[in-house]
């Protein structure tokens, strides 16, 4: 199976493409402070985890703020005296990456069809390879969608009323022996059951971290969930679903 990834298309379009779909917003006519005080809400929790990808969603932020300081200056004038709508760029890239991103998901489609058609026997001696992107063990689910459970698990995190200055040994390590001692008994688990009795913020941020390190690592995938603004965590066995 061949992946093409297009650095153009990705990250920062693709979150703004969510909301607008979320909220069923007018891509046409996208409401730019609403878009955009949710746009630093998920930064916020992007830098909080210290995520490579910050740097594309500080620039996405960048020219969200731009486009809503000159909507509020005087409107500008085209050499056809037409009024030029500062959102224009913006809804162009959006537009464009919402063809190819269906186009993506079209071809996905006629790709697990012709698979089903076209089978192929006598591949038992065949050499087994470990998927090498961490998009391929995320069935269903986008990095958004894991934000946003990670956002819930914060939010419900017990209040402290004494504060205290409090020092917590907690590493990477011992997160990934913790997820997979609880995925080892049962082959599966939510991942707000995972966090459920934690009360420490920084444990939770450790543990989160580890999730991800497990991904990459192929010892475990991620699905979705019945339940809102969580997922499910199951065991791989030597990078493959059980």
């Amino acid at each position: 199976m061949y992946k093409v990834k297009l650095n153009t298309f990705e990250g920062p379009l693709d979150l703004l493409l969510f909301f607008i779909k979320r909220d069923e917003l007018d891509i046409y006519d996208i409401p730019i402070s609403k878009i955009t005080k949710e746009f630093m809400e998920y930064l916020h929790l992007i830098e909080q985890l210290d995520l490579e990808i910050a740097g594309d969603f500080l620039l996405m932020a960048a020219t969200l703020m731009q486009i809503k300081v000159r909507m509020l200056l005087p409107k500008e004038v085209d050499e056809k005296g037409e009024e030029i709508d500062p959102r224009a760029d913006l809804v162009k890239a959006l537009l464009e990456y919402k063809r190819y991103k269906e186009m993506a998901e079209e071809f996905s489609v006629m790709e697990y069809n012709q698979r089903k058609i076209n089978f192929r026997g006598n591949f038992s001696a065949d050499q087994k390879e470990a998927p090498e992107e961490i998009s391929a063990l995320l069935k269903n689910i986008t990095v958004f969608d894991l934000i946003k459970a990670f956002q819930k698990a914060l939010m419900e995190r017990p209040k402290e009323i004494v504060h205290e200055v409090k020092k917590f040994n907690i590493t990477i390590d011992e997160q990934i022996e913790f997820i997979m001692d609880f995925v080892e008994k049962s082959n599966y688990v939510h991942f707000l059951d995972l966090i459920r009795n934690m009360h420490e913020k920084i444990r939770i941020v450790v543990t989160f971290i580890a999730l991800l390190e497990l991904v990459k690592m192929n010892r475990i995938g991620i699905n979705t969930s019945e339940k809102l603004n969580d997922f499910v965590i199951y065991k791989l066995n030597d990078g493959k679903d059980l």
